[in-house]
């Protein structure tokens, strides 16, 4: 088994915290303010009803960005497309599926990927007082 890296709050608390090694800051983009209508370029009723149920999960949860908006756009339209492929009976090739899945990583979608996304935003938490690190 791999030797897990250490978490940096336990780090702080240890005292072998070391700035030199931090990762680097995430791009903070511009939220949406308000959920936007679906794409009058999305392919077909499947596809619009995917951005009308995803667009607000990702808008209240603060991974909805103006950048963003491209990208859930294809996932509609990528979704929309592999629903009616098996609706057809049709079975959609591997690389639609692979795309689709990468798609929904990308925006924290699958069990394993939301906890790699973190929202954008005013998300601060409390800090630890013992640490002298975050808010008192």
């Amino acid at each position: 088994m791999a030797n897990p890296r250490k978490p940096s709050n336990l780090k702080i608390v240890a005292g072998t915290d070391r700035p030199d090694r931090e990762g680097s800051a995430a791009v903070d983009l511009p939220l949406v303010e308000e959920i936007p209508p679906a794409p009058d370029w999305l392919p077909n009723a499947h596809a619009i009803k995917e951005w009308d149920r995803l667009a607000p999960i990702l808008h209240a949860n603060k991974l909805l960005t103006e950048a963003g908006i491209s990208a859930l756009g294809q996932l509609c339209a990528l979704h929309g497309n592999v629903v009616q492929m098996y609706a057809a009976g049709l079975a959609p090739v591997a690389s639609m599926v692979a795309q689709l899945r990468g798609l929904m990583n990308d925006f924290g979608l699958t069990p394993v990927a939301q906890g790699k996304v973190k929202p954008n935003g005013d998300t601060t938490k409390p800090g630890n007082k013992f640490t002298g690190v975050g808010k008192r």
